[in-house]
């Protein structure tokens, strides 16, 4: 094994966030080492949950006293003062934009990398956690087929031999070999206990990754929406939406200022484990498995000596002993005693196998394979999983920030739009010029009745072609029309075809549409009315 992976070193950042103050709910220092089953320690992280509270608290009242001013503080807003608020508006809502789309772009990478920096921890687990199976099947397997089925074998084999002194006293010298093997298994630690606790937290630590995963996915699509949907209401001037989207923007605020605490409080806990994980591991080991056991398996260097290397040794040289013994009854006594052959071929498998068991058993007890885990453990914890926590802080400073500005930029848009449409109803529906008494006109014909000159000229063309007019805006006699262009322009402006629609100044007339005009006969005069008399 390389030497770059014989040592654990932990990364800066979680010395930087060990060394943060571990204060309990009752403002006192605690130790920062990690003890999680102590109160003290427990309320210590609940603190830096309840400073990002304080933080949320702050922040909501900023807002408050910043919509409180904007209703309070009415101040006349002239033509000058209108477009620079337009722009600061506008630049807020860019401002806020970007930085909801770095701060999401922000929090998936972070999201990305806890979830790695998890699935390898479990990975890790679930290996160790097959390693210390297999030894435990391996020295169940063992030693219960040389209590049973050599046992069986050495009983039957006594029967054959009661004639024989000698062979008998090799029976029994097998079957101290036997409770040798036995007694060096039994000398073993008691992997069972460690494996079940290795798969439970496996097993929990990966189904709450599975909905903290899930749940920063949907608090990240969120966070995009809400800003997509805001901008476009800022941009359609949109109040229904804007409301919609300052009420769910206050909601995200929340999120953002509830999932920064908890991720504060994860990475300063975890960072405290990562900064001397194996004094936690020997301390919730003691009583289980002996303290070198546990040092040779975290360490795992050439100057440790193994402590298994005695009881393997001794079961080695028993096997060995045993199949001796039993090569020499093959030669010696089978041609006596031709029953006992199937016996002695019995024990011999028996003996094989077992040999088989102690070369894998040595294998996996070797310090190797768990030291890898545990190193690939600690990496995904304290490198990615602890970096890509503080990736998710960020994104929730981030986001809080952005929507900070987004909800104090949606009132001052929400002020203008209602200022541009009391402007908008202060307009006088009678004056031509208003964009709404022509948009009035044009949905309504019947309000007009204004009639063209068109009907009384063949050569002007039909009056169904062309729309109506709009509404008349002076009594004041042609002559007076056509003097005042003359003033204006220096000669008369003629046209041919009346401004219909259009809002426009009323118009001069050609010599030919006023002797129209002039040519009506008494019977037009009363059908028409005065619509045409100056």
């Amino acid at each position: 094994m390389s030497s770059a992976r014989v040592d654990y070193i932990a990364p800066w950042w979680t010395y930087w966030l060990h060394n943060f103050p571990h204060i309990n709910l009752r403002l006192q220092p605690v130790d920062s080492s990690f003890q999680p089953e102590e109160e003290n320690y427990q309320q210590s992280l609940i603190f830096l949950g309840c400073v990002a509270a304080a933080g949320l608290g702050l922040n909501l009242l900023g807002l408050a006293v910043y919509l409180s001013c904007l209703c309070c503080c009415q101040k006349d807003e002239e033509e000058e003062s209108k477009k620079p608020n337009s722009c600061c508006v506008t630049w807020s809502a860019v401002a806020a934009g970007l930085i909801t789309c770095v701060a999401v772009g922000v929090g998936f990478y972070g999201n990305s990398e806890t979830n790695d920096g998890v699935y390898q921890l479990t990975y890790s687990l679930y290996n160790a956690n097959h390693t210390l199976g297999g030894v435990d099947s391996l020295v169940m397997g063992t030693r219960g087929s040389m209590r049973s089925g050599l046992h069986q074998h050495l009983a039957r084999l006594d029967e054959i031999f009661a004639t024989r002194g000698d062979y008998v006293q090799t029976l029994q010298f097998m079957q101290q070999m036997a409770d040798n093997v036995i007694k060096q298994l039994l000398g073993l630690p008691d992997w069972e206990e460690a494996k079940v606790d290795l798969a439970s937290i496996a097993d929990q630590t990966a189904n709450l990754e599975y909905y903290r995963w899930l749940t920063y996915l949907l608090l990240l699509i969120l966070d995009l929406i809400i800003c997509l949907l805001a901008c476009l209401g800022l941009a359609k001037q949109s109040r229904w939406l804007l409301t919609t989207m300052m009420v769910f923007g206050v909601l995200t605020l929340v999120l953002s200022w509830t999932s920064l605490g908890a991720d504060l409080a994860t990475a300063v806990g975890t960072s405290d484990f990562c900064v001397s994980p194996d004094k936690f591991i020997m301390s919730k080991t003691k009583g289980v498995i002996g303290s070198d056991i546990v040092h040779y398996y975290l360490y795992c260097n050439q100057s440790l000596s193994n402590p298994f290397q005695q009881p393997l040794t001794i079961f080695q040289r028993s096997l060995t002993t045993m199949q001796i013994q039993v090569q020499g009854l093959l030669q010696f006594a089978v041609p006596l005693f031709p029953t006992a052959e199937r016996d002695l071929l019995g024990i011999q498998h028996l003996l094989n196998s077992s040999e088989a068991s102690l070369h894998q058993l040595t294998a996996l007890l070797d310090c190797r394979g768990l030291n890898k885990d545990y190193l690939d453990a600690m990496v995904g914890v304290c490198y990615d999983g602890v970096e890509g926590v503080l990736y998710l802080c960020l994104f929730s400073t981030m986001a809080a920030c952005a929507f900070t500005v987004m909800l104090c930029a949606i009132p001052r848009a929400w002020r203008q739009i209602a200022s541009r449409d009391r402007d908008y109803d202060d307009m006088d529906e009678e004056d031509p010029f208003n964009p709404r008494a022509r948009r009035i006109a044009s949905q309504n014909p019947n309000l007009t009745n204004m009639h063209s000159f068109c009907s009384y000229s063949s050569s002007m063309g039909s009056q169904n072609s062309l729309h109506p007019p709009a509404p008349a805006v002076s009594n004041a006699p042609l002559s007076e029309y056509m003097n005042q262009a003359a003033l204006f322009g220096g000669n008369p402006r003629y046209e041919n075809v009346p401004l219909i629609g259009r809002g426009s100044p009323p118009p001069s007339y050609s010599p030919s549409m006023r002797a129209t005009y002039l040519s009506m006969t008494e019977e037009q005069i009363r059908h028409f009315g005065n619509d045409f008399r100056a």
